[in-house]
């Protein structure tokens, strides 16, 4: 059995419609002078409104890791997106979740913070990001103390684990990019990263697809560049160990070298922070609108389309080059 095929048959809870669609938006790639844009639909994956945290939690959330467990302890923002799954995920197996928010929601919760009260999750707030996680391990010892059994999600599901979701998602990408009769020889990919999951897989799935053709650039929501490679290639690494190839720890002589991926992390569309939406952000949001009837949310995927729009405006791609906007979905933070 190859690399790829564990990859493939590894068990998976089925939550997301697979594949999701890519869509050509002439339109809007016209107004960018990109004479081939795209757009991968994972906001469409489905379950609880959709995004990039489904494909994730379908390899986190198994049947057979949740035997025995009776409550999910999850963390994030106050608008949430991977908290919205995670907490939809409990409502529908029957068991308690908590959440861990590093900010109280407003008095009459919107949003994704409404859905995390609508899909029953006890909502925990600390002061800071980084009490989140000490957060979670004291409600995980509560819960065991009283009799239950819990299980701590990390941020994102961006562990190893999860990342295998988007090393599907890179194989799935690339039979749909083949498929296409467009004459593009190298294809760039955009998308939001902040916890790295998404991208650690994506790095992971093209390297095993051996895709030199194929660039990816991800475009910070909080952290600086550098940082977001460092984990970014930390996960890919720990996902590769999972599928068995232990030589690419070291990347040396391994056949799978993830160093060989053409990966560029932009911390230049961050602005005043997470969260918080800077002048471009919300003028690709406008643009994402109303030239291709496509919904961004304030976080993630508005400042990856401002990344993607500044890109453009630099680099003036040839017109055999191909770029993909992967939209990691979120649009109910809009209505936050």
């Amino acid at each position: 059995m190859t690399v790829l095929d564990r990859l493939m048959t590894w068990p998976r809870r089925e939550l997301a419609n697979l594949p999701t669609r890519l869509l050509p938006v002439d339109r809007l790639g016209q107004k960018l002078s990109i004479d081939h844009l795209y757009v991968k639909m994972d906001a469409e994956t489905g379950f609880a409104l959709g995004g990039n945290k489904v494909r994730k939690l379908e390899f986190e959330l198994t049947p057979e890791r949740l035997e025995g467990v009776t409550c999910l302890i999850t963390a994030g923002g106050p608008q949430s997106n991977h908290c919205r799954v995670t907490a939809a995920l409990a409502a529908r197996e029957g068991l308690d979740c908590v959440i861990v928010a590093n900010a109280p929601a407003p008095e009459r919760p919107t949003g994704n913070a409404l859905l995390h009260r609508l899909f029953g999750a006890e909502v925990v707030t600390v002061p800071d990001r980084a009490d989140r996680v000490p957060a979670m391990e004291l409600v995980a010892r509560r819960i065991d103390a009283e009799g239950g059994r819990a299980m701590i999600v990390p941020l994102g599901a961006s562990t190893p684990l999860g990342a295998l979701g988007y090393a599907r998602a890179a194989v799935e990408l690339a039979e749909q990019l083949d498929s296409l009769d467009d004459a593009c020889t190298h294809t760039t990919v955009f998308t939001s990263t902040s916890s790295c999951g998404t991208m650690a897989g994506l790095v992971l799935g093209v390297a095993l697809l051996g895709r030199r053709d194929i660039e990816l650039v991800g475009v910070s929501a909080d952290s600086p560049a550098s940082e977001l490679t460092a984990t970014t290639m930390q996960i890919a690494r720990g996902s590769a160990s999972l599928l068995g190839v232990e030589s690419a720890m070291t990347g040396v002589d391994s056949g799978l070298n993830l160093d060989l991926v053409d990966l560029t992390n932009d911390d230049r569309e961050v602005g005043a922070g997470y969260g918080i939406p800077t002048t471009s952000s919300m003028a690709a949001t406008e643009l994402f609108g109303r030239l291709a009837g496509i919904v961004l949310d304030p976080t993630y995927t508005s400042k990856a389309a401002a990344g993607l729009i500044e890109w453009s405006r630099r680099e003036r791609p040839a017109t055999d080059h191909r770029v993909v906007f992967l939209h990691t979905g979120g649009a109910p933070g809009l209505l936050g």
